[in-house]
C-alpha cells in the first residue's frame, strides 16, 4: 500500500483497496467501479462491509472530511481524514 494526500476514488481501478484513518475511526474500503464502494469501519453504520457510493466528487484528501451514502439511503459524513493508504490491484498480463 501507498500513502497519499489526496485520492480520487472515482479514478480508480475496481478492486482498488483504501485503507482511511479519521480522527475517530478507520475505514476499509474496497472500489467497485466508479463511485461504487464497498464500506466498514463505522460500528453504527458500517461494522461489516456494506455497499455504498462516494458522494460529491469521489476524494478523499488528507485534513478533509469525506462523504458517502449506505446502500442508496445513509449519507455519512467522516471525521477530517488523518491517512490514507492505496492498494492497487494486481494486474496479471499474459500473451497468447
Amino acid at each position: 500500500m501507498t500513502s497519499a494526500e489526496l485520492i480520487d476514488c472515482a479514478g480508480l481501478p475496481p478492486g482498488s483497496l483504501l485503507d482511511v484513518e479519521t480522527q475517530n475511526r478507520h475505514y476499509q474500503i474496497e472500489c467497485l467501479g466508479g463511485s461504487a464502494i464497498r464500506i466498514s469501519g463505522h460500528p453504527e453504520f458500517c461494522p461489516t462491509p456494506a455497499i455504498g457510493h462516494f458522494l460529491e466528487s469521489g476524494l478523499i484528501e488528507r485534513g478533509k472530511h469525506f462523504h458517502f451514502l449506505l446502500e442508496d439511503c445513509r449519507p455519512v459524513t467522516t471525521s477530517r481524514v488523518v491517512r490514507v493508504r492505496v492498494q492497487r490491484p494486481k494486474h496479471h498480463s499474459t500473451i497468447h
